[in-house]
Order: structure tokens, then sequence, then C-alpha cells
């Protein structure tokens, strides 16, 4: 069996402070749909654990995102005690002293100054949109493409059209566990018999062999009669079109670094948003996605697919809570994972690629600590 992380990268706040440089400020990071801003002049403020961002979209149709800051005095462009998105015009205005910058974020006026201060800019972040998704970077010089951090997850999700998918409904959760927590409790299925009866009323194979043995990439089947992850197993809702026949009737998964997780069903998908707060607190938004002329047709309820996530989830973040209390135990350092649970001992490998150099502090402070002594 492979160790778990040392417990303490999951409740110290020095962790989480390198996480946020190394990881959440060095990869591409979900922060929504590019139906949140949808028109010329739309904008939404977004938060990168800590950090704030506005997302608007230009007169070019280009999104682009900028550090919520007015380069005159700091100032919110967008301030957080006001709305979350709205319509800009043609402009973006500092509220402070309405320095004015375009929707490409340069300054176009100052009040009651002669001339406009050459070359100044709004600081811009990366954005990159997949399947709908939209991602930033804070330092995209730094960051890889983002086809690289998408992986195998592109391959795994080519016969759904992620990009033609509106929302149809969003559950937000406030959960009281780390995210890694979250992570690695979505990458296996070890705890689905003791957590999840009626998941399994409805995918049997996830406690077979304590969930050993699933084969995510081809799916993984429904009880007999039930194609879709809802209450009952149907929908009134069609399958996708450009699905191959096993995907009309299984269930995939796939998992995006640092903050996605998708669900993928027959006729709608769960897209799960982790925002980590601090080390023991994330918000977790979970999209559903659905077919346009589903949500357009008469009728449209997204009920059955909605109240049987929110069971699920609910267990999910009521044991993920116990493990981050658990872990708080003065007689506990770190864990193992079981044979069955090899992909959630993948983000102990991925997290420790992701801090390089980074990763020996954060493990143990004072060994770095003796380490630098010694070279001294």
């Amino acid at each position: 069996m492979e160790a778990t992380l040392p417990y303490r990268l999951y409740l110290e706040m020095g962790a989480f402070a390198a996480e946020r440089e190394r990881i959440f400020g060095r990869h591409w990071f979900l922060v929504g749909r590019d139906e949140d801003v949808a028109g010329p002049g739309d904008w939404r403020r977004v938060d990168v654990t800590g950090e704030q961002l506005v997302l608007v979209r230009g007169e070019d149709d280009r999104l682009r995102a900028f550090a919520n800051t007015c380069r005159h005095r700091g100032a919110e462009l967008c301030p957080a005690d006001g709305p979350e998105a709205g319509n800009a015009g043609r402009v973006l205005r500092c509220p402070y002293h309405h320095w004015t910058y375009g929707l490409d974020g340069r300054l176009r006026a100052a009040p009651h100054l002669a001339e406009v201060p050459p070359d100044v800019a709004l600081y811009e972040a990366g954005v990159a949109v997949w399947g709908g998704f939209t991602f930033v970077s804070l330092h995209p010089d730094r960051t890889p493409p983002l086809a690289e951090q998408l992986g195998a997850s592109v391959a795994a999700t080519a016969n759904y059209p992620l990009a033609d998918l509106r929302r149809g409904a969003r559950l937000t959760y406030e959960v009281a566990a780390n995210w890694k927590v979250i992570v690695e409790n979505y990458n296996e299925c070890y705890h689905c018999g003791p957590v999840h009866p009626e998941l399994c009323e409805l995918v049997p194979a996830f406690r077979r062999g304590g969930g050993a043995g699933l084969a995510w990439d081809d799916g993984i089947p429904h009880r007999d009669g039930a194609w879709t992850f809802t209450i009952s197993g149907t929908s009134a809702r069609s399958p996708f079109p450009g699905l191959s026949a096993e995907e009309r009737v299984r269930h995939k998964g796939a998992l995006v670094y640092p903050n996605l997780l998708l669900s993928l069903s027959a006729d709608h998908v769960a897209a799960f948003t982790l925002l980590p707060r601090a080390p023991g607190h994330t918000t977790v938004m979970c999209d559903f996605l659905f077919a346009p002329e589903a949500i357009d047709a008469p009728g449209f309820d997204p009920t059955d697919a909605v109240d049987f996530w929110d069971l699920v989830n609910r267990q999910d973040w009521r044991i993920g809570e116990s493990v981050q209390r658990g872990m708080a135990s003065y007689a506990a350092d770190r864990g193992w994972f079981a044979p069955m649970e090899d992909d959630s001992a993948d983000i102990g490998r991925w997290y420790r690629r992701a801090m390089g150099d980074a990763i020996a502090e954060v493990e143990d402070p004072s060994a770095a600590r003796d380490g630098e002594a010694e070279r001294g």
C-alpha cells in the first residue's frame, strides 16, 4: 500500500499558502462557463484562492481577465461588496477617481489630467476556454498550455458536446474540508458501498470488490433498465447525439487538476468547481449542464438529476468533513491507500510534481531549515 500525503498538508496555513503560489498560481484554474460572460461589455468578478480577477468580454468578442485593481491607487474596479456581475458598456471605470479603461485593459481617460499616462494598462491574466469551461492563469508566462493540463480528459469526453451545453441548475456548498480531501474522495469508489447506498443501487459495480477494477475509460454500466444519474435511472431527456452505444447507457468521469471534476451521463453533465478558501474550507459549485434544446423545451425540469446528485454530494461532503476532523487528531500523521485507491494515490504524485522544490519545506519545515543551516 502507498502512503498518503502527510496530514499537515491538509491542515496548516503554511502548506495552503505554498499551494496558492505553486499550484493555483501556476496552473489553469477553472472559474466558470463561457456563457457567464456572453456578450460585449459583460463582466464577472471571480476568485482564485483569494486573488480577485475581473473577466470581461471585449467588443472584439475576446474574453480577457484583469486583476481587480486600478493602476492609479489600487481600488477595486468591481468592488467585492457590489454586484458579482454586470455589463460595463464599452469601458471599465474605477469607482474611486474614475480612471477609465477600455475593455482591452488600456487606460483611456483620467479626469483632470491633460494627458493620459502613456502605456498604462490593467494587469492582464491568462484566459483559456475548453468545452465551454473558462480557465484563468494568474501567471500565463509560467503556465504550460491548457492542453497539457487537460491530458486524457480530452479523449475521454470527446463525444460529449461540452462546448454546446448550458447550465440548467446549480448547487453551491460550503464544505469544511481541504480541497485535496474532496479530490481524493472523487477519485475512488472504495467508499461507495459504505457511504452511497442509493448510488450503488443505481450502479452496482461501484460496490463490487470495493470498487476495484472499474473501467472508467469505457464507462461504468448502470443496473438493468437504467442509463443515467437520476432518481429513477432514466429521463425523458434524450441522450446527447454523437455518443457511442456504450456512452448512451454508461457513466463516465474525468478529473482536471486542480479544481474541475466531471461526471458525464448520457443526457446531462455534472461539473464540480472547487474553490479552495482555507486549509479546511472549500466552496464547491455543482453545475448541471444540458443540451440547449432540452432547457428550451416546455416543462424542462432538471430536479430528477439535481435531487439525486444533491443526495450523493451531501453524503460525500459529510464523510469528507469527518476525514478533515480526523486528520487533526493528535494520533494521526498520515494514512495508507488500499490497492483499489490507486487513482486517489495519484494526487500525491501529481501534487509533488506541481509543488516542485517547495515540497520539502511544506512536508517537513524543520528538515528544510536544517538543510539551509548546513548549507550556510
